[in-house]
Parts: structure tokens; C-alpha cells; sequence
């Protein structure tokens, strides 16, 4: 799993080596003017505003964020993909360190997140909290909800290893709350869902990759 969310700096390689695609006829990535817009086009290329680089890409859909993915492992030859809705939660518990807490690392969301009442109306770098959670991953809860690879759908009732989602389905998964979130949307256990070309100015993701 991603120590950090993937940020505007790497995002905008991407961008600039495959173009802002259209997928159900959305572009993946929104750009405009304003607080809320990080990255801009100018005469053809992408570019971060001047503060912005270090801060969690946003405003892009599942789309995005999938393809991503598949550049990503064609330039590392490694393969990068969106977590499962199971892995991102396992993550954000602490894995085999979890010590329990409510938001992921600590029972006092203002130490591992930016929210409605800590982030001045703005996301902030990845990594810039007290702390990560107890496999030090950061910005598991705040800053940007985050796209997983599943399907959105009901728990089972019975107990599952590893589960890998619904087959299919109209709407994605995202989890962790955003900078503009109470409390109660920042819990490791709340559930997120969209249409996958769905976009947002809290709503990022992150990249884990398979060993095998």
C-alpha cells in the first residue's frame, strides 16, 4: 500500500505523457479556476499551481486513477493497481499492528487527519500530519477520500477472507473522508460510493501494487 496519496506532481507526468482522456464522455481529470482546481493547462501542457505539488491530486474519477495505475506499472515494470475495498481498510486499521483505533492511527482524528475543523478549507501535502497510522501510512483518514477498485455493494453475511467486491455494479468505492469532512466520515470503517466518472475536490486515491 501507498505510504503517502498520490500527488498533483506525480499525477500531472501522467497527464502530460498521455493527455486528459475522456471515458463516458467525462474528461478524467476536472481542471478550472479557483481554490479548488490544482492543476492547469496551458498552451498544451499540465501544470501544478505554484504551492500545489506536494498536495494529493484531486478532482479526477475512478478512470483516472485506474489508468494511472497501468502507466505507472508500464514505466516501473511493477504492478500498480487500486487497493481492493478490503486491502484499503486493512491498511487503514493497521494491518497485523492494529492497536483498534477509530480513525486510522489514533482515537483523536486531529493527529492523523485533515478535516472540517483542522484544514483551513484546503487539502494539505500528503504527510503532513502528527503521524501515520501503525504501518506508517499517512492521510488514511482526511486530506482526500480515496478511489478503490470495487464495485459498491453490501457486506456479506457471512464471514470472508480478502473479499474482492460485487462483479459488477453502477457505483465505485471510496473511502477515508475528506479535508471538508466531519468526523464521522473519517472513520476507517465508513463507506464512500460513486459513479466511477464521478469527480470531486476531496476525492483522490492512492496506489498499492501486487509482489506477485
Amino acid at each position: 500500500m501507498g505510504q503517502f496519496e498520490v500527488t498533483n506532481e506525480q499525477f500531472v507526468q501522467f497527464l502530460n505523457e498521455k493527455g486528459n482522456q475522456k471515458e463516458e464522455d467525462t474528461e478524467w481529470l476536472k481542471l478550472g479556476e479557483g481554490d479548488y482546481y490544482d492543476i492547469e493547462e496551458i498552451k498544451g501542457r499540465f501544470t501544478i499551481k505554484n504551492g500545489h505539488e506536494k498536495m494529493p491530486v484531486r478532482n479526477v474519477n475512478w478512470y483516472a486513477a485506474t489508468a494511472y495505475c497501468q502507466w505507472l506499472s508500464e514505466k516501473t515494470g511493477k504492478k500498480y493497481r487500486l487497493p481492493t475495498e478490503a486491502e484499503w481498510e486493512y491498511a487503514a486499521r493497521g494491518g497485523n499492528q492494529s492497536k483498534g483505533y477509530k480513525y486510522s492511527g489514533s482515537n483523536t482524528l486531529g493527529e492523523v487527519a485533515w478535516y472540517d475543523e483542522n484544514s483551513d478549507s484546503k487539502t494539505h501535502a500528503v504527510g503532513t500530519t502528527k503521524k501515520g497510522n501503525e504501518l506508517g501510512i499517512y492521510d488514511m483518514s482526511g486530506n482526500v477520500w480515496e478511489w478503490c477498485s470495487d464495485w459498491f455493494g453490501d457486506y456479506k453475511s457471512v464471514a470472508q477472507t480478502n473479499p474482492k467486491g460485487e462483479a459488477k455494479g453502477s457505483y465505485r468505492v471510496h473511502r477515508g473522508g475528506s479535508w471538508r469532512d466531519y468526523s464521522g466520515n473519517c472513520r476507517a470503517a465508513n463507506r464512500g460510493n460513486d459513479t466511477p466518472a464521478y469527480r470531486d475536490d476531496g476525492l483522490g486515491f492512492r496506489v498499492c501494487y501486487s509482489l506477485q
